[in-house]
């Protein structure tokens, strides 16, 4: 026989899934400029460790709460080497200069920027989950705020434009106009897409538990 749940107990049920995914995604934002900010300051006082300390300990905390902590983990990772990649082409161009190379090798991305890439990452399952299937706004947002937040920490001090400004800035957008768009598409392709198909899977076999108990 079918169980039928109250249509009020269901939607309170809503309500607390949506303030919880609220309350997440306030978190993340907070994680993030928190260790944004212990990146570039450590590195731009001379204290490179602090930001990829600070950020190790968040994205622990961030996958214990994940879903799909497996999954989500080689997310980040692969956003971490992608980052590696990337900043590591810009020093290589000469591009910009960071404060604290730490490892000291010219041709390598330091430590604390590739911890914001880890960083960064999180959000793309938390604060900005909704950019997944909106690659155009990805687009946009990345163009935009991909070079503010060089341009924040050239501000402070942990890097270097080295091309001038305008030009530096406009490489900077090209670049992240780029990546933003990537990581969504991964972040819904290794992560979210495992969820959904782990739901289908789970309503399938109770709809079929169902069937079995009405006959």
């Amino acid at each position: 026989m079918a169980v039928v749940l109250p249509a009020e107990w269901l939607a309170r049920k809503g309500d607390m899934t949506q303030r919880g995914a609220v309350v997440k995604g306030v978190l993340n934002y907070i994680g993030l400029q928190v260790g944004w900010f212990a990146c570039a300051l450590g590195a731009a006082r001379g204290y490179p460790w602090v930001g990829p300390l600070v950020v190790a300990v968040y994205v622990v905390l961030h996958l214990s709460a994940s879903p799909s902590r497996r999954r989500e983990a080689m997310f980040i990772l692969t956003a971490a080497v992608l980052g590696l990649v990337v900043d590591s082409l810009k020093k290589i161009g000469g591009l910009l200069t960071y404060a604290s190379p730490i490892p000291d090798v010219w041709w390598l991305a330091p430590l604390w920027i590739v911890a914001m890439w880890a960083l960064f990452s999180t959000t793309l399952n938390g604060a900005l989950a909704w950019l997944q299937g909106r690659y155009l706004v990805a687009i946009v947002l990345g163009a935009v705020f991909g070079p503010l937040s060089y341009l924040a920490g050239e501000g402070i001090g942990a890097i270097q434009f080295n091309y001038g400004l305008p030009l530096t800035l406009g490489i900077l957008a090209v670049v992240w106009a780029g990546v933003v768009p990537l990581l969504a598409w991964l972040a819904r392709r290794m992560v979210t897409a495992s969820l959904v198909g782990g739901r289908a899977v789970d309503e399938e076999g109770a709809q079929q538990d169902e069937d079995q108990a009405e006959e």
